[in-house]
């Protein structure tokens, strides 16, 4: 019973369906979501403001790396166009503001799974 805490700039997003997936770094206990699951979606968890946006089914949990020149998704290293599709996707403008929000967040490079639904 995996559950996905997205900040409150996702939110619109996620609630929606327009985002479909999410890149978080491995779980301290290993317990990473898996095909099969049930993926329960929230904001503001820990606080007054939580809010349960979906629930839905993990379809796929790869493994990504994320450096500033260069995105691997399982064992592909994407293309310039794939990269910026793969931002799109994940809720980015661009790959640039894509890559600065990983820089920020969690340094570089970045190691976690692409968790889809």
């Amino acid at each position: 019973m995996p559950v996905l805490n997205f900040l409150k700039q996702f939110e619109p997003l996620v609630a929606s369906g327009e985002k479909r997936q999410t890149i978080r770094p491995p779980r301290k206990d290993g317990r990473n979501p898996q095909p099969g699951q049930t993926l329960y979606l929230y904001t503001g968890m820990r606080t007054k403001g939580c809010k349960k946006l979906t629930k839905a089914e993990c379809i796929s949990s790869e493994p990504i790396l994320i450096d500033s020149f260069q995105i691997i998704v399982g064992v592909k290293s994407l293309s310039w166009s794939e990269q910026a599709e793969l931002a799109r996707l994940d809720g980015f403008e661009n790959e640039v503001t894509f890559i600065e929000f990983f820089r920020k967040q969690h340094g570089l490079p970045f190691h976690g799974f692409l968790i889809k639904w």
